[in-house]
C-alpha cells in the first residue's frame, strides 16, 4: 500500500474510533492485594520523577520525534491545539515505557475506555482518559478522587495498575486487560483495546 494511502486508512480508522465515546469504560475490582503488590504499586504511583524521556542516544530521540509527530497528525482532529497534543503525548510516552508497555497500547486502552475525554466518568465511577477507579486513590494515595482528573496522575495510575495486573497474569495481555475492564476472562474489552492497539501501530511510520 502507498504511503498516502496508507496514512488515508489509518486516519479514517482511527476518526471512526476517536467520534464515538468509550464504550467499554473501567470498573477495576477491589481486591486483596499482597504487601508487596500494594507497595510496588503505590512506590510506582508515587514516585516524583517529571515526565522528561532521556536518551542515549540521537537515533534514539529521533524515532521519538518521529512518533509524537505521527501520533500527533492523528490526534488534530480531536484536539487542534499543538501544544495540547504535544504534552499529551509526552506524558502517554513516558508513563508507558516507564510501566514497560508500549505507548500505542496505551493509545488503545484510552480510546477504548474514555474516548480521549479527560473528564470521563463511567457509571461505575472510574474517571479519566484510562477510566481508573477512585478506590485506588485509598489504597495506594491520599484518598483523592478529584486528583484522576489531572492527566499525569490518570495515566501515571492507569499504567501502573495495567503493569500491575499483566504480571499477576503472569503476562498474559488479554487477561490482564480483562482485570484492568472487570471483565476478566471475558473476550469483548480485550478485542476492542487489541483492535485499536493494532490501528495506533498502523499510524506509526516504521
Amino acid at each position: 500500500m502507498c504511503s498516502g494511502l496508507r496514512q488515508l486508512t489509518v486516519g479514517l480508522a482511527l476518526l471512526s474510533m476517536l467520534a464515538a465515546p468509550g464504550a467499554f469504560a473501567g470498573n477495576q475490582k477491589e481486591e486483596a492485594l499482597a504487601d508487596s503488590v500494594r507497595l510496588a504499586l503505590s512506590n510506582a504511583i508515587t514516585d516524583p520523577s517529571p515526565p522528561v524521556p532521556r536518551f542515549d542516544d540521537i537515533h534514539q530521540r529521533i524515532l521519538y520525534l518521529r512518533w509524537l509527530g505521527d501520533m500527533s497528525a492523528q490526534l488534530m482532529q480531536r484536539w487542534p491545539d499543538r501544544r495540547t497534543r504535544i504534552q499529551f503525548l509526552q506524558t502517554v510516552w513516558y508513563e508507558a515505557h516507564r510501566a514497560g508497555l508500549d505507548p500505542e497500547l496505551i493509545l488503545g486502552l484510552i480510546q477504548v475506555e474514555s474516548g480521549f475525554h479527560k473528564y470521563a466518568v463511567s457509571p461505575a465511577g472510574a474517571h479519566g482518559y484510562m477510566q481508573v477507579m477512585p478506590f485506588w486513590t485509598r489504597i495506594v494515595g491520599e484518598g483523592d478522587a478529584d486528583k484522576l482528573f489531572d492527566m499525569q496522575t490518570n495515566l501515571r495510575f492507569g499504567c501502573s495498575i495495567l503493569r500491575m495486573y499483566l504480571d499477576m497474569e503472569k503476562g498474559d495481555l488479554f487477561m490482564a486487560l480483562g482485570r484492568y475492564n472487570g471483565s476478566r476472562g471475558r473476550p469483548e474489552y480485550p478485542d476492542a483495546v487489541l483492535a485499536a492497539w493494532r490501528i495506533w501501530q498502523a499510524a506509526a511510520r516504521p
